[in-house]
């Protein structure tokens, strides 16, 4: 399994971010796929999860704010990031975990000005 996000980037406080994450190998739709964080100095940490059958988990910093989906038929998951605050700066991986196996994209930077 190789996973690619994009869509990371500079926005100012309070701006929105659509990032992507494509899965090649593997049967997408069978897989939970989740993003993660890290910021600086920082150990990453759990930012929303989607079931293989489309049940959604958020952290309670980006609850009401981030909105995690996928499309199976694309292969994707998106992380839909709005009300963006400084504290949201960081690097956002993009997983992908089937029992035992658990895969990792290389990360998007995500930065936002305050």
């Amino acid at each position: 399994v190789k996973l690619l996000e994009s869509g990371g980037g500079l926005v100012q406080a309070g701006g929105s971010l659509k990032l992507s994450c494509a899965q090649s190998g593997g049967t997408f739709s069978s897989y939970a796929m989740g993003w993660f964080r890290q910021a600086p100095g920082k150990e990453r940490e759990l930012v929303a999860t989607i079931t293989s059958g489309g049940t959604t988990y958020y952290a309670e910093s980006v609850k009401g704010r981030f909105t995690i989906s996928r499309d199976n038929a694309k292969n994707t998951v998106f992380l839909q990031m709005n009300s963006l605050k400084a504290e949201d700066t960081a690097v956002y991986f993009c997983n992908a975990a089937i029992w035992p196996r658990s895969a990792w994209g290389q990360g998007t930077q995500v930065t936002v000005s305050s």
